[in-house]
């Protein structure tokens, strides 16, 4: 007889694995790089790129303005000084220093009559006309009046209103017009300074209160429950706001509740695993030595002990392999498998050997597998894969009355790159009550006394391996359908092949 080996579970120092790993300390960032101090600095900025973006404009409209009064003013003085008549020297001069400009010219259609002058400037540097000049090219040229050099005069053109059909012409210095920009601008920086920095300081306090603050309180008890997620009192106390933040901050706490609950039952099982484990251990080696002696009854002549000794030893054996599926199942995590490539046919048949199904004239064993066909798998997992859904087959036959012909059978195919292994039988099914939960251990089990451990483990070692295994309603019986992908190999690294 067979004794099982003696494992330990849930981690190699037979302690429940911690559920909860305190999270690496973060280094907190300097207030200068908060939120709030972001904010300020992103209002102030944009504040100031919204002025100049009027700056510009505002410029080229006070040149335009500052141009049209020294054309109105130059009109003026043209009319005092109407040609054909005696006009002292000095009252010209005057009359010119008082419209602040060097020449006065009247044009009507095609004629122009010079009507105020004084000393002419050597050169005149440029020329506009204020009739026909657009936006665009208002704003360029004043921004070239802040490039231009000292001493430069110009010549302007312009309809101040007077006439219909009348223009004026002037000659003027262009250093007063640079001086009267730039104050004009200085005047607008500065109060664009001031309404930015007063824009800002509102924008600031208003999403501070409304938003910075609300998220590092969020922020805060994040990081706070995450120190200690087990802690009831770490749960962030949601406001009364009705907005996003408010949302926010009631789906954070119903998160936190739930994940805390979650946590504290986990571990609380950990520990119930734990303690489960241990007893099983013990057990399994008091069933062990109750097997040991029943054994020993087997050999007694006595008519009722020959009748009672094998109901007694199939129940220690079933005891036995609760116990050990037990301990198997508590382990925190298979390995992961190593693939190479395996002859199915022959691990098969292994199976059938080890559980007696090829030996047996209770029921017809067939496998339905090519002698050439291969797949991509961990030799031994798979094993343990076949083992546990022939052994639900066996058990399922065995327990099939009145029945005929009872089959039990294996085919595989391979369709491209994926394998498809089905296991079939012609017991009674698998009941309705235990199809929603059949992959999942101490819930699925098909069968009454059963712990459904070992659908729940050939469905674990199948995910591993990139697979699905699936109930298929083919019946009557039962047909459990593995799929089996290759797996992924870059073409660079050779496939290493073996065949059991």
């Amino acid at each position: 007889m067979n004794m099982p080996e003696d494992e330990n579970t849930f981690s190699d120092g037979g302690e429940p694995a911690l559920i909860n790993d305190k999270p690496k300390d973060n280094p907190v960032r300097p207030a200068w790089f908060g939120l709030s101090a972001k904010l300020l600095i992103l209002t102030i900025v944009f504040v100031m790129v919204a002025e100049v973006l009027v700056f510009v404009p505002s410029v080229a409209n006070f040149r335009k303005s500052w141009l049209m009064q020294r054309l109105g003013a130059a009109q003026i003085a043209a009319l005092a000084a109407a040609p054909g008549e005696e006009f002292p020297l000095a009252a010209r001069i005057e009359l010119l220093r008082h419209a602040q400009v060097h020449a006065v010219a009247l044009k009507r259609g095609d004629s122009r009559n010079l009507i105020l002058q004084s000393e002419m400037p050597t050169g005149v540097a440029a020329h506009y006309d204020l009739r026909e000049a657009g936006w665009a090219e208002l704003i360029w040229d004043a921004l070239k009046v802040f490039m231009a050099p000292s001493g430069q005069f110009i010549r302007v053109v312009g309809q101040p209103g007077f006439g219909a059909e009348q223009f004026v012409e002037i000659v003027v210095e262009q250093n007063p017009l640079k001086t009267a920009m730039i104050n004009f601008g200085l005047g607008i920086l500065g109060l664009s300074i001031i309404i930015s920095m007063i824009t800002a300081a509102l924008v600031y306090l208003a999403l501070n209160l409304m938003l910075v603050r609300p998220m590092t309180r969020i922020t805060h008890s994040m990081v706070r429950f995450g120190e200690d997620p087990e802690d009831p009192a770490r749960v962030i106390v949601p406001s009364e706001r009705r907005d996003e933040v408010g949302t926010a901050e009631r789906e954070l706490a119903h998160m936190q509740h739930e994940l805390s609950g979650a946590l504290q039952q986990k571990n609380r099982l950990a520990a119930l695993g734990l303690a489960v484990s241990k007893i099983n251990h013990d057990l399994r080696n008091m069933l062990a030595s109750a097997q040991l002696i029943s054994d020993r009854l087997g050999g007694v002549q006595d008519p009722l002990v020959q009748r009672m000794a094998p109901k007694l030893i199939n129940s220690l054996d079933r005891a036995i392999r609760l116990c050990t599926d037990t301990l198997k199942f508590g382990r925190a995590q298979e390995a992961e498998p190593v693939r190479v490539m395996c002859a199915l046919k022959p691990l098969v048949a292994e199976v059938g050997d080890a559980l007696g199904l090829s030996d047996s004239n209770a029921f017809t064993w067939r496998m339905h597998i090519a002698a050439s066909l291969q797949a991509d798998v961990d030799r031994d997992q798979l094993y343990r894969v076949m083992s546990n859904l022939a052994r639900n087959a066996l058990q399922a036959v065995e327990t099939q009355y009145g029945g005929t012909n009872p089959t039990i059978s294996i085919s595989a195919a391979r369709t491209g790159s994926v394998v498809t292994i089905d296991v079939c039988d012609t017991g009674g099914g698998v009941p309705e009550k235990a199809r929603a939960h059949l992959f999942e251990p101490f819930q699925g089990s098909a069968r009454k006394g059963g712990t459904g451990l070992g659908l729940a483990i050939a469905s674990e070692l199948i995910q591993a391996h990139g697979g699905k295994i699936t109930l298929l309603d083919e019946g009557p019986g039962t047909t459990f359908r593995i799929t089996l992908p290759d797996q992924v190999v870059e073409l660079h690294k050779p496939r290493t092949s073996a065949s059991a």
